[in-house]
């Protein structure tokens, strides 16, 4: 069975995420962010390399809101979200957010697009990836 559209991963802050100050890089953020839809894809039994291989598609980040409401620092165990939010045509919205505990760090909106690897042209997402939650959406 397919895991919930709703996924976490949590992950550790270490020095090469901070900067000068002991505080995560605000770019680091759209790392982690970025790992947890990919273990998510994962989860899904989605392996990107072969759906670029065999299908000739890859995904991509096409916009990306962040709200950067508290920070992260060395050491912090922090819990990264990707809630499905839409899934349609070409493209995949996803609600994510950082936690440290209960205390919230980021709140972000990420689409990401369906590419042909080829041309880099938005493709439709193929029907058989994500099925269980195309009609309730």
């Amino acid at each position: 069975m397919r895991p919930a559209p709703n996924f976490a991963i949590n992950c550790r802050v270490y020095w090469e995420d901070t900067d000068a100050g002991g505080v995560v890089y605000y770019a680091n953020y759209l790392k982690f962010m970025e790992r947890c839809r990919t273990d998510w894809l994962r989860a899904l039994g989605i392996d990107q390399l072969r759906l670029r291989m065999e299908r000739q598609l890859q995904f991509a980040v096409v916009n990306l809101v962040v709200d950067f409401v508290r920070p992260a620092v060395l050491n912090d165990e922090i819990l990264v979200t990707a809630e499905l939010a839409r899934l349609s045509g070409a493209t995949i919205s996803f609600k994510q957010t950082i936690m440290r505990g209960d205390v919230q760090l980021i709140d972000a909106s990420t689409r990401v697009a369906c590419l042909d690897s080829g041309t880099l042209k938005p493709r439709p997402i193929p029907k058989d990836l994500f099925v269980e939650w195309r009609n309730g959406q």
